[in-house]
């Protein structure tokens, strides 16, 4: 599961947490994949530190439960690591924001209407958007989206009701 949720809030994280007895030794390859933030990180190694449960992290070639100096590169490089995600979630946002100004595709689904060009780029798909304009000419007439879904299927266009209200509301906020 992502490191985006705290431990504690990880199906398999919760499992772990649980069944940890005093003696055992959680062993994990990185400290930021396995902690959502060094408020996370410093919380679970106190309940762990109680529980006499050792916290092993390849990483940091160790335990980091022992003594006071491994609790200290633990709290520091836990901070860091925290600084570094929000930048990348940054980064990524900001590149997200410019893809989409520019009209970039970012993935996943292809809107009705559109294919993707050689290049990856969204180019207008002519059949459909011809279906589109049918649809919004049956919208202002007054008939109901199941009924525009199953003219446009009638048609050969593979499209739902849903998807035919998106497809309405993202045309109207174009135009």
């Amino acid at each position: 599961m992502s490191g985006s949720k705290p431990i504690s809030e990880r199906p398999e994280g919760t499992k772990l947490l649980a069944i940890a007895k005093p003696g055992d030794v959680i062993i994990t390859p990185k400290l930021d994949r396995m902690f959502l933030s060094a408020l996370d990180a410093l919380d679970v190694l106190a309940k762990l530190k109680e529980r006499d449960v050792a916290l092993h992290m390849i990483d940091l070639d160790g335990d980091v439960t022992g003594n006071g100096i491994s609790k200290l590169v633990f709290t520091i490089l836990s901070a860091v690591a925290e600084a570094e995600r929000d930048r990348i979630r940054e980064r990524i946002a900001e590149v997200k924001r410019d893809q989409k100004q520019r009209g970039r595709f970012l993935g996943g689904t292809v809107p009705f209407g559109y294919r993707l060009d050689q290049n990856g780029e969204l180019v207008p798909h002519e059949a459909q958007q011809e279906a589109i304009r049918e649809a919004v000419a049956m919208k202002a007439a007054g008939v109901s989206l199941r009924a525009i879904a199953d003219a446009l299927q009638a048609r050969g266009n593979s499209i739902s009701h849903v998807a035919v209200s998106r497809v309405l509301r993202d045309h109207a906020r174009a135009t």
